[in-house]
């Protein structure tokens, strides 16, 4: 499969395109509707391309007695409990797409089950997210394949054996249109353990668009990132990292995220186009830092030119130095005196 871009709604996402940013809200709504509204305009105000939510009916993802993961709140106990407290209606959903369009950000979520990924269909994103934890799930991949969208698919905790195998699911539904997103599955990921080269891999091994979704604290990595070709980053952020809940902690501030996006903003800037060329700022500086070729001795009238007569000296706004083999043995058109730039005028041709 090869395919250079996707298309989320008007914005193409691939080589040679800004970075898109996804700012993931996730569950840090703690399960009520007017944090996620303002969770929309916060990520709105940091500068994200859409903002991002967890789609999912807990029944359906998660046996009652399966215990919450090490990095998150000892309060929060089961699995079950937890998300059951974090679900928002589909009728929330309905609210937060609506919100979003009228904020003009883009709506998405994450769906991790059959259910929630058709009615986010039928809601009308124009993306699906799928998570790491679905990365071997492959009736839900296909689920998400079969339905023509682009899909932004998480490889935290994978192998390229794995990733192969959810890749070639795309191949079979003939849905070129996927996404491949390097991850650490660590809340929050050390610097060394990120392997932000991975990014790159994935890129060369399945010939998709690539990115980050980053669980690192700051934004040194999303600046690499950046620098590496990622297309899409993610990043969870809160409205407060002191509230309770599993991702709190592990997630930027909403000054934070600002920063963190201005940063890739900054950098991408910083990165160019890649054409070695004179920059415009730089034009100044040129003829104050380079050299022309000036007398080191008076040269008279008529007399013709020999290495010794010459040296090199600032401004550079005369005949560069590397035109001295021109001038060996030409007569001078006139008297020029010791520490004069020499120009073309007083040169016999």
């Amino acid at each position: 499969m090869k395919n250079t871009f996707i298309k989320i709604s008007r914005r193409e996402i691939g080589e040679c395109r800004p970075v898109y940013i996804i700012a993931e809200a996730g569950v840090n709504h703690n399960g009520r509707l007017d944090m996620a509204l303002h969770l929309v305009e916060k990520a709105k105000e940091a500068g994200a391309d859409a903002v991002k939510f967890q789609t999912f009916k807990t029944e359906k993802i998660t046996t009652m007695h399966a215990a919450s993961a090490k990095y998150q709140d000892e309060k929060t106990g089961r699995q079950f409990d937890m998300l059951k407290r974090l679900e928002l209606s589909y009728n929330d959903f309905r609210k937060l797409s609506a919100f979003c369009k009228k904020k003009n950000i883009e709506f998405l979520s994450s769906a991790f089950d059959e259910g929630s990924m058709d009615f986010l269909i039928e809601l009308g994103v124009k993306a699906l997210k799928i998570g790491s934890g679905e990365i071997t799930n492959l009736p839900l991949i296909m689920h998400a394949a079969k339905s023509g969208l682009p899909i932004i698919l998480s490889t935290g905790m994978s192998d390229l054996f794995e990733i192969r195998y959810a890749v070639n699911i795309f191949k079979v539904a003939r849905n070129p249109k996927l996404c491949l997103l390097h991850c650490v599955s660590q809340y929050p990921a050390p610097m060394d353990s990120l392997n932000l080269k991975a990014i790159v891999t994935l890129k060369k091994k399945f010939k998709v668009p690539t990115g980050f979704s980053d669980h690192s604290v700051g934004y040194t990595a999303a600046v690499a990132a950046t620098a590496l070709g990622a297309s899409v980053i993610e990043k969870h952020f809160t409205l407060d990292k002191a509230m309770e809940g599993p991702d709190h902690k592990a997630s930027s501030s909403p000054d934070e995220l600002k920063e963190y996006i201005t940063a890739v903003r900054e950098t991408e800037k910083a990165l160019g186009s890649g054409e070695k060329k004179i920059a415009g700022a730089e034009m100044n500086v040129k003829d104050l830092v380079r050299k022309s070729i000036v007398a080191a001795t008076a040269i008279p009238k008529g007399a013709l030119i020999i290495p010794e007569m010459l040296t090199t000296k600032r401004p550079g706004t005369g005949i560069q130095p590397c035109e001295i083999p021109k001038l060996i043995g030409a007569a001078a058109k006139q008297d020029i005196a010791a520490d004069d730039i020499i120009e073309w005028r007083m040169i016999q041709k």
